[in-house]
């Protein structure tokens, strides 16, 4: 991988992975359009560039992060399902789910489905939870649940979380900002497991590919969270459910046929 592909690859990550529309799919589908081989190295760097992002959420809910007892109670109630799975599951994602651009497009275009049929079913009401403090545990439990299906490439860890949420009794806003923090931990939990599996065997060019990824998905990431909670103040999920359905049928129609 050289070092354009990386920052290509970084930009797509920071992009996506807090959007619903699947960031470990799009990466995929950017390594097969720029002829990276899905090698065990190309794998772990599309786990372990969401770093990056998540340390633009870490920049951008410092206080909340760090002072919130009550807001990170309920992220870890959230977070347990998921750990386990993806703990469990581990060597079935890596080894045949990850870099599958077939299930990557069904996933896409499955989703992008159920995204547009729930939110049009979805109606906000004024006694819907509008507060992190108030989403309860056993609700907290049941959105890290569905999280726990993200760990197929192009479901979407942002949409696995944020729809279930709403259905839940919980606010646009307050959903997405859950869901912006329980990808600290879930994320941060998977590359280190990448990293323990992996046994640190990166070289020193390696190294340095996975730093400039870090970087480019930090800095993008943190335009894309400005961008999306302003762009639910007055939009719902439909147009990245359209988009993942074009994504899914073009790609499959003049890519990979």
């Amino acid at each position: 991988m050289d070092y354009f592909q990386t920052i290509v690859l970084s930009v797509v990550e920071g992009l996506t992975e807090f959007l619903p529309i699947s960031s470990t799919g799009h990466l995929v589908l950017t390594s097969k359009l720029l002829n990276i081989p899905q090698t065990e190295f190309v794998k772990s760097f599309e786990i372990i560039i969401q770093l990056g992002a998540i340390c633009a959420i870490l920049f951008s809910y410092w206080k909340t992060i760090f002072t919130n007892k009550k807001v990170w109670s309920r992220i870890i109630a959230a977070f347990i399902p998921t750990a386990i799975v993806g703990f469990v599951l581990y060597k079935i994602v890596k080894g045949f789910l990850l870099g599958n651009p077939f299930i990557t497009l069904l996933a896409l275009f499955v989703g992008g489905v159920l995204l547009i049929v729930l939110e049009i079913l979805y109606k906000e009401k004024d006694h819907h939870v509008g507060s992190l403090e108030e989403i309860s545990f056993k609700n907290a439990f049941l959105i890290g649940v569905f999280q726990s299906i993200s760990i197929v490439p192009g479901v979407s860890r942002s949409a696995a979380t944020i729809i279930p949420a709403l259905f839940l009794g919980t606010k646009r806003k307050t959903a997405v900002e859950f869901s912006f923090l329980l990808a600290v931990p879930t994320m941060f939990a998977a590359t280190i497991l990448d990293i323990v599996k992996s046994e640190f065997s990166f070289t020193a060019s390696e190294f340095s590919v996975l730093a400039i990824g870090f970087i480019g998905s930090f800095f993008v990431a943190i335009l894309a969270v400005k961008f999306l909670l302003k762009f639910i103040q007055n939009h719902t999920f439909i147009p990245f459910g359209i988009y993942r359905i074009i994504l899914a049928i073009v790609f499959w129609l003049y890519v990979l046929k």
